[in-house]
């Protein structure tokens, strides 16, 4: 059976079931609400009120997207019209491919400054976006090299709608969050966190006192790239246990 006959039959499993067609209404919902407040932030011309401290890396980056002019009404007017495109049914698809890469970038960025206000909800909207995606995967699917216009009668035709709950595939659904939620907090040693008191306490109980104040003042106080202050606290000595 080739890839196509293969995506197809999946796919149509999948459209025969009420719960998935649920699943897909509610990743819309829940992008678009995702979407909407900061966007009407950007088109109104506010600044993003993120919490973080001006120098912190996210910081520096909201500050100098808010004085980029009609760039920064740009990106929410998009954001905006993904989020109302996605709440249309006929519009959805469109929606969707609009909505991928901005989020795409939006995760991609968080974890490039390590910023913990978005570390575990940017990869989820991620995830949300893909199976979105894959829910209208009829409607694109022709664009694929491996894909040709079927034959009419070839095309499978979809059934009445299943009631059965797809345990196996919620089930994984549950276990991707319980995973980011315990796998994403671990992936960094040092965050910068949103301030400069938030920075000190995470590393409350270990012996590099000094190390630890210098990153944070590197970051929150001297506004210093990140990079630079990971080097800096990563060559930094451990705390000198003074002898009686």
């Amino acid at each position: 059976m080739s890839i196509s006959s293969t995506l197809d039959r999946l796919h149509l499993q999948a459209k025969e079931n009420r719960w998935f067609r649920y699943f897909a209404v509610f990743n819309r919902l829940a992008l678009a609400a995702g979407f909407i407040p900061s966007g009407m932030v950007k088109i109104l011309g506010e600044r993003f009120a993120s919490g973080v401290n001006a120098n912190h890396p996210m910081g520096h980056y909201l500050e100098a997207l808010h004085t980029t002019g009609y760039y920064y009404t740009f990106i929410g007017v998009v954001q905006v019209t993904a989020a109302i495109l996605l709440l249309i049914p006929r519009t959805a698809t469109l929606g969707a491919f609009l909505y991928f890469p901005i989020i795409l970038n939006i995760c991609i960025l968080t974890f490039a400054v390590r910023f913990d206000g978005s570390l575990f909800t940017a990869p989820l909207m991620v995830l949300a976006n893909l199976y979105l995606l894959c829910w209208d995967y009829d409607k694109w699917k022709f664009i694929l090299p491996f894909n040709h216009p079927a034959i009419a009668d070839a095309i499978p035709k979809q059934k009445s709608l299943s009631n059965k709950f797809p345990i196996k595939f919620f089930a994984g659904v549950v276990a991707a969050v319980i995973v980011f939620m315990l796998v994403i907090p671990k992936l960094y040693d040092v965050l910068p966190k949103n301030s400069l008191l938030q920075c000190q306490k995470q590393f409350k109980g270990n012996n590099r006192t000094k190390a630890d104040d210098d990153f944070c003042n590197c970051v929150h106080t001297n506004g210093e790239p990140l990079d630079k202050c990971l080097d800096e606290y990563e060559k930094a000595a451990d705390d000198t246990i003074g002898t009686p």
